[in-house]
């Protein structure tokens, strides 16, 4: 097993864990809300209709479901693409307890395969997804997709984590990071502008975030300069 797959196998054990475990918008953990910037721009799609959003990595759908609860009445279209079979499952189930079955459509795709139709969405977001492309020319090819898959006027929505540390509690030891793409932040920003260049930086923030996770029954704490970048296509 190569180590994209090995990072991949273990990424899947912790994602089963929680969507097993945890329920979509109950607190106790990441799911329990939507994230506030992705929910903040749903103002800037007013006057719109027949909406196309696509969610990268949608998960179970913590974001993508209060999106199609917003755009409903705008005959708008969530389209969520996700690896894992569990986190499909669970969001075909959500939208179904939501009331948005109608408006979402789930796909079963590595987002760094997966090919991006020019000029047809009018938002794209990628929370927490990119870092799990197999490599940077892929991390680069994903988010040049997104700004081509982008229609005039239309938003990319990025959250990525950057120069990221998994630390074992216990002992303190320094773990191999489970991140396939694990930039230095200045790099990783340097990249986005590079390829957002002539859009209009709606937002841009680097945030030094840590918190504990399990992996194999292990207390974890995980370090990342969070990187939100959001841009509008002129």
């Amino acid at each position: 097993m190569n180590r994209v797959e090995f990072i991949r196998n273990e990424e899947k054990k912790y994602h089963d864990f929680c969507y097993e475990n945890y329920k979509l918008f109950e607190e106790g953990s990441w799911l329990y809300k939507p994230v506030k910037t992705v929910i903040d721009l749903l103002s800037m799609l007013e006057g719109k209709t027949n909406i196309k959003v696509l969610d990268l990595g949608s998960g179970v759908g913590r974001n993508s479901i209060p999106i199609a609860q917003d755009i409903k009445t705008k005959n708008g279209k969530v389209f969520c693409i996700d690896l894992l079979d569990s986190a499909l499952g669970k969001l075909e189930q959500y939208s179904k307890e939501y009331g948005v079955e109608e408006i979402i459509e789930t796909k079963k795709a590595d987002i760094g395969k997966y090919v991006i139709p020019k000029n047809e969405f009018d938002f794209i977001v990628a929370v927490s997804t990119l870092e799990h492309v197999e490599s940077e020319a892929v991390f680069e090819n994903v988010i040049r997709q997104m700004a081509l898959g982008t229609k005039s006027e239309g938003i990319n929505c990025i959250i990525v984590n950057s120069e990221v540390e998994e630390i074992d509690i216990a002992t303190n030891e320094k773990l191999d990071t489970m991140m396939e793409v694990n930039i230095k932040t200045e790099d990783m920003i340097n990249t986005l502008s590079h390829i957002y260049e002539g859009w209009e930086v709606v937002k841009q923030l680097v945030k030094p975030l840590e918190y504990k996770i399990i992996r194999n029954e292990r207390n974890i704490l995980l370090k990342t300069n969070a990187i939100t970048f959001v841009v509008k296509k002129k």
